[in-house]
């Protein structure tokens, strides 16, 4: 049993930063997924994949993982690059491109 330590991304569907500053600790599965015969679903029969632990450090979640003898893996964090813009920089001087609709 191994588990990853990491931040998650920001979520693409929304602007917000929600959920991002927590470290999440999931499962790596054990047994791969299978098809069910009968209606064709992905299944498993491995409940760890469903449980997710979120920690305020990654300290903590080291100490979790150390104190509990499961194995781990920290995935540190890309900083994304921000980019500053603004509304008035669409109708510039300097701007290269004509403004157009």
């Amino acid at each position: 049993m191994t588990a990853r330590i990491f931040k998650p991304a920001k979520n693409a569907m929304q602007s917000g930063r929600a959920k991002t500053q927590e470290w999440q600790l999931d499962y790596e599965p054990e047994q791969p997924r299978a098809i069910e015969p009968l209606m064709g679903w992905t299944s498993s029969s491995d409940m760890k994949q469903q449980l997710t632990l979120r920690f305020d450090t990654k300290e903590d979640a080291i100490a979790y993982c150390e104190r509990k003898g499961i194995a781990y893996q920290v995935i540190e964090p890309k900083d994304s690059a921000r980019r500053p813009a603004a509304y008035a920089d669409n109708f510039a001087f300097k701007r290269v491109e004509p403004w157009t609709h």
